[in-house]
């Protein structure tokens, strides 16, 4: 997204669509919901990015995703959602995840600005990403 100049604030709301979905593994290699409601469109996403502890769970052949902890006495359905390596650079990065915290805090505001970049980026369209 970037190369297509959209700011850190946009790039961190397109993320979001994270928490409708999960990954399916013989589509990506990678297996598990991002969130507790996979169907339902939410800032969850972004609450169980920082409040969740995430672990390092290589999957196979050296494919690394991430796994919840679970918080006191986590039960099975906590640690089974998941994040990618570019989920968790959200929090790693300070930039990044100020506005994390603040979708996690504000659902209202994370479905604005949501729009707003879903809206753009359908505008731009995603031809010539390559490179």
């Amino acid at each position: 997204f970037g190369r297509m100049g959209f700011k850190d604030q946009e790039i961190v709301a397109l993320s979001g669509a994270h928490a409708i979905g999960r990954c399916r593994p013989s589509m990506t290699g990678y297996i598990g919901p991002w969130t507790f409601t996979p169907r339902q469109f939410s800032n969850q996403y972004f609450v169980n990015l920082v409040e969740q502890t995430w672990i390092e769970n290589e999957i196979h052949e050296g494919l690394l995703q991430y796994r919840a902890a679970g918080k006191n006495n986590a039960t099975q359905y906590e640690s089974n959602i998941m994040m990618l390596p570019s989920d968790i650079a959200l929090i790693e990065d300070p930039a990044f995840r100020k506005v994390v915290e603040e979708y996690a805090r504000d659902e209202k505001r994370f479905f604005k600005d949501f729009a707003a970049a879903f809206s753009r980026l359908l505008e731009l369209g995603t031809k010539n990403l390559r490179g």
